[in-house]
């Protein structure tokens, strides 16, 4: 399994409606053939030291392996749609990939 985390910092001058449809944006990328499964979310607002709540959503999503994440990254058309038409939303990208420890 490898797993794609994604946080994305929006920008503040948008619409709730822009955001709600940046959510249903990233929602979308489970339609990508190539990935298993995704979780979107929000900062819990979980109030510790440790705890970066600065992130407006999160995206995770599951490939298979290593190979099926590159062949998203590198020509999906769900992808490239999401990142065409959202990329204006985002001041900021933090992505953690990896892999089950063994």
């Amino acid at each position: 399994m490898f797993h794609h985390c994604v946080h994305f910092w929006l920008r503040d001058d948008l619409t709730d409606t822009q955001r709600r449809a940046f959510i249903v944006g990233v929602k979308q990328i489970a339609h990508s053939p190539h990935v298993q499964s995704i979780r979107v979310g929000t900062p819990a607002e979980t109030d510790r030291p440790v705890v970066d709540n600065s992130w407006s959503v999160q995206l995770l999503a599951i490939f298979a392996d290593q190979a099926a994440h590159d062949r998203y990254q590198s020509n999906d058309p769900v992808h490239q749609h999401f990142i065409d038409t959202f990329k204006s939303h985002w001041t900021k990208i933090l992505i953690y990939d990896s892999i089950e420890a063994s």
